[in-house]
């Protein structure tokens, strides 16, 4: 459809594209609203928790303390033996 407008300046191009248009009973489409940033998606809000809520729930997350830090692990206790030796032996001939 492009190619049935004429004019040399972009004024007399867009007066061309109303009239184009108006003539096959098209309404002139309203102006685009520009946001900054996008859509926001479900989680984006704030919810009036704070970032306080947010970094403590990230800590719950990944299993840190208050200080930002992973607990210490508890040691596994083990005995000083073979897992895989058998508990008695024979010696039968």
């Amino acid at each position: 459809m492009c190619a049935f407008l004429r004019g040399e300046t972009p004024e007399e191009l867009s007066a061309d594209a109303v009239a184009f248009l108006e003539a096959f009973g098209i309404p002139e489409p309203p102006a685009p609203v520009y946001r900054s940033g996008g859509p926001r998606g479900v989680d984006v809000g704030s919810g009036g928790r704070g970032v306080s809520a947010g970094a403590a729930l990230y800590r719950d997350r990944h299993g840190l303390d208050e200080d930002g830090k992973r607990p210490a692990k508890k040691p596994v206790p083990t005995s000083n033996r073979n897992p895989f030796a058998e508990n008695g032996y024979s010696m039968e001939r």
